[in-house]
């Protein structure tokens, strides 16, 4: 089944070149922070670069969807790559002539995330275009795979890079954005040419238009408020709370977390590859079927707060979170239409980005007051609730229309 998908030209270029521009993405993200922490050894400087990894996403995230759905996409993507390698090649030269300073490495990490900020939506965009609906379903889950993949990959990677020396991981970044220009050359595609108002107050126009749009979809304004709620009980009792709750149990916190992740990623990717095999075409039902296994799992670790349960817990995670992770894509693919897709994708990002930094914010504060323990289970259970909610209100609802509409015996 793979295989033949793969004898698609578009679709294996597509994912070699994603793919390997996420590899550089990773591995320039976590060397910014090295660099930083070098130069400056300081604690709020290299959390300031953390900040200016994130902030674009959520001051430039929506108007990159604009942008994405305006400019044609293959253009707009070699563009910006090309635009990516002498800004991260630059911090190579300058660390080798001893130029290197802390707020030129800040003003290039801000600027390679804002460029982020129009690739991804329009990278996202690109897929249902080079594709059949019965093709999307099997290629998300192999893009998706090769994301995680590269997850688990880069830690090993940078080992290596680092016998060598932290700059040498820019090298490495500016190198896969070249071979993803040179994948993006052999993806063909047409699209249709759109005439809009391309102005600042037309950008405000088209991103207002869009929320309008999604309001009045049932599905799609479920899916975003869902997926909202669900990543904001997630992120801090998944991202900083199993960390912490490791540091009470045990004196090696940070492997047996680092081991953690590599369990969960290694069932996120064997869920990943299965799915196509039992699953062809997503819906909400679906979708909200991996919320429960994804609040079951948070809940599971909560309620019984050992070591060994934390695994088993993550192993439930990484089951149920790509299971909606997928849907959610293939809906927003499938229910969007195409002029409007940039900017549903970077509509679910700027949502992500804010529920993510909202958690953590909110939560950092309130673990002051209520146990680890008790946000996990508190948390995993709103997630399990909302889901089964949602999931038996679309059932009854499917039901009564199913009840509802008349039987033609004469067909």
């Amino acid at each position: 089944m793979y295989t033949e998908l793969l004898q698609n030209k578009n679709i294996r270029y597509y994912l070699i070149g994603g793919g390997v521009s996420r590899l550089g993405d990773v591995l320039s993200g976590m060397a910014f922070l090295f660099i930083a922490y070098e130069i400056t050894e300081s604690t709020i400087f290299t959390t300031a670069m953390a900040i200016a990894e994130t902030a674009p996403y959520l001051l430039f995230g929506l108007i990159g969807g604009v942008i994405a759905d305006w400019l044609p996409k293959k253009k707009l993507l070699i563009t910006l790559d090309l635009l990516r390698i002498p800004l991260i090649f630059s911090v190579f030269l300058l660390h080798q002539f001893n130029l290197l300073d802390y707020y030129y490495l800040l003003i290039v990490s801000f600027a390679i995330q804002t460029i982020g900020c129009f690739f991804n939506p329009t990278h996202r965009a690109i897929l249902p275009i080079i594709t059949e609906p019965e093709e999307r379903s099997l290629t998300n889950s192999l893009n998706d795979t090769l994301s995680r993949g590269v997850t688990v990959l880069s830690p090993v990677i940078s080992v290596w890079l680092l016998t060598y020396g932290t700059i040498y991981f820019f090298i490495i970044d500016a190198l896969t954005y070249f071979i993803s220009v040179i994948c993006l050359l052999h993806v063909h595609f047409t699209e249709v040419k759109k005439e809009v108002n391309k102005s600042v107050k037309g950008i405000f126009l088209a991103i207002a238009e869009f929320f309008t749009w999604a309001k009045r979809s049932i599905t799609i304004r479920q899916l975003f408020t869902i997926t909202f709620l669900i990543v904001f009980f997630n992120t801090w009792v998944w991202e900083v709370g199993l960390l912490l709750a490791l540091s009470e149990m045990s004196g090696k916190s940070e492997e047996l977390y680092a081991i953690l992740q590599g369990v969960f990623g290694g069932t996120v990717i064997l869920t990943n590859i299965t799915i196509p095999y039992f699953i062809k075409k997503m819906t909400m039902k679906i979708y909200l079927t991996g919320a429960v296994v994804w609040g079951a799992g948070i809940t599971y670790y909560g309620v019984f707060y050992q070591i060994e349960h934390f695994f088993i817990g993550a192993i439930l995670v990484g089951i149920g979170l790509p299971i909606s992770s997928l849907a959610r894509v293939y809906l927003i693919q499938s229910l969007v239409p195409e002029n409007k897709l940039g900017r549903a994708f970077s509509s679910n990002a700027f949502l992500l980005y804010l529920a993510n930094t909202i958690s953590l914010l909110f939560y950092g504060v309130l673990v002051s007051f209520v146990s680890i323990q008790w946000l996990m289970i508190g948390n995993g259970m709103i997630i399990l609730i909302v889901s089964i909610a949602v999931l038996h209100t679309i059932t009854i609802k499917h039901t009564k229309l199913s009840w509802r509409s008349p039987i033609n015996f004469l067909k």
